[in-house]
């Protein structure tokens, strides 16, 4: 079933990765506003440089999906948001509000709508990145900004400097300041309960089918690795970084990890065409029945949602949930 928002906000009172966090400092340095009480405006730093943003702006055109869990939280009104890609019941105060113009889907966009809801801010990106010179062309008064994370960076710094970019514009640092402590205490948890040995598979399901994500560079889950300290337990570089690369269950058999982290791709989209839920394709299939991950219960199936999200929110809901798999196994 789909996480519903009550679900990552629960969470979030309890995702930059610790080994990696040194780069979290540049990234807040860089982030540091320069704010201007006389006009309410603050100026971050996004994705192609400084930008000039209304503090609390009143209309919000957000289409960046790490974005939506800390809007929806801070209950934060949008304008006009891209419905097709949330989900179903993950964030109802926008996909069910006929109010929120839809902006469709990334790949058949309707950006005549953004222009439609008249925004003061619009944060783009992400999967909207190849729209945003049209976005600024369309919309010359407002500020259009892109502060999803940047391919090359460290990617979980980029997640803080994103909730942090977000605290400044809607004057609420506090509170993601208190997020980002959550993170930093998830990552340290489930660092201190791997045992530092055990051998680790991650995995994305789609379309019936299992795909490889490769330590580090792997989409979403490749971060792991290097956060917890976790040891490969198939050596292999990833070739498409977002939807995982093909892979045998023989071959997984063959390199029997320990653990198996898995992705399911489709898991919060309930209409896909031929889903097959992850734990069916995992631990329903016989090559895959006597890998020690399988036969010990040491399967860690991550929120349904969290391919539409991959938000700090859900990262640090992801290390809680290893923390305690690795603690209950020692």
């Amino acid at each position: 079933m789909p996480r519903r928002r009550s679900a990552l906000t629960a969470t979030a009172g309890l995702l930059t990765i610790a080994a990696l966090g040194l780069a979290g400092c540049a990234s807040t340095a860089e982030a540091e506003p320069e704010a201007s009480a006389a006009s309410g405006t603050v100026t971050i730093v996004d994705n192609h440089g400084e930008v000039e943003v209304p503090v609390n702006p009143e209309r919000v055109v957000a289409l960046d999906n790490h974005v939506f869990e800390t809007l929806a939280a801070w209950d934060i009104p949008l304008a006009a948001a891209p419905k097709q890609i949330m989900g179903t019941d993950i964030w109802p105060e926008y996909t069910g509000d006929e109010a929120v113009l839809d902006v469709g889907a990334h790949f058949e966009p309707n950006l005549e709508s953004i222009v439609a809801a008249q925004p003061e801010l619009i944060i783009g990106g992400y999967r909207f990145a190849e729209s945003y010179d049209q976005i600024v062309k369309q919309n010359p008064d407002a500020a259009v900004i892109e502060i999803a994370p940047r391919e090359g960076e460290d990617p979980n710094a980029e997640l803080t400097r994103e909730i942090e970019i977000l605290g400044q514009i809607f004057d609420r640092e506090d509170e993601a300041a208190e997020l980002i402590a959550a993170f930093d205490d998830a990552t340290a948890a489930a660092a201190d309960a791997y045992d530092g040995t055990s051998t680790v598979a991650t995995l994305l399901t789609s379309g019936g089918e299992i795909s490889y994500i490769a330590p580090v560079t792997g989409r979403s889950l490749g971060a792991l690795y290097p956060t917890a300290g976790l040891t490969p337990a198939i050596e292999q570089a990833a070739e498409d970084t977002s939807h995982g690369d093909d892979i045998s269950v023989e071959a997984i058999a063959a390199a029997n990890p320990d653990w198996i982290i898995v992705m399911d791709r489709e898991g919060a989209m309930t209409d896909a065409e031929g889903y097959v839920p992850a734990k069916e394709l995992i631990e329903g299939s016989e090559a895959l029945a006597k890998v020690t991950a399988v036969a010990k219960g040491q399967v860690v199936y991550v929120d349904p949602a969290f391919y539409l999200t991959e938000d700090l929110q859900s990262y640090t809901a992801l290390y809680e949930q290893l923390a305690k798999a690795f603690a209950d196994a020692a």
